[in-house]
């Protein structure tokens, strides 16, 4: 029987750096329009907006390090994507 997407995902291995994100977000920036962008194309689901509509809530760990958020943000709201450190990060487990 094959695997869902979903199925996939929960196999991999996350090895968070609790003291380091690896991603800088203005998590202020003033356009909504590119802070939706963000939010949506994310496949993670770590960009959220807060109850005002306006802040954004971010959350590394669960990071698929696809690269994304830096391509479609372009500097903006995302304004720093690195790789985690060394033994840190996602371990994918299935293709």
């Amino acid at each position: 029987m094959a695997m869902s997407i979903d199925d996939k995902l929960g196999v991999n291995k996350f090895n968070a750096d609790m003291s380091w994100s690896h991603i800088d977000v203005d998590k202020q920036h003033p356009n909504k329009e590119e802070v939706r962008k963000v939010v949506l194309a994310c496949p993670a689901h770590l960009y959220r907006l807060d109850d005002d509509g306006v802040t954004i809530k971010f959350n590394h760990e669960g990071c698929l390090e696809c690269g994304t958020c830096r391509v479609v943000s372009g500097g903006k709201v995302v304004k720093k994507w690195e790789h985690p450190q060394g033994g840190k990060g996602i371990q994918f487990r299935k293709g």
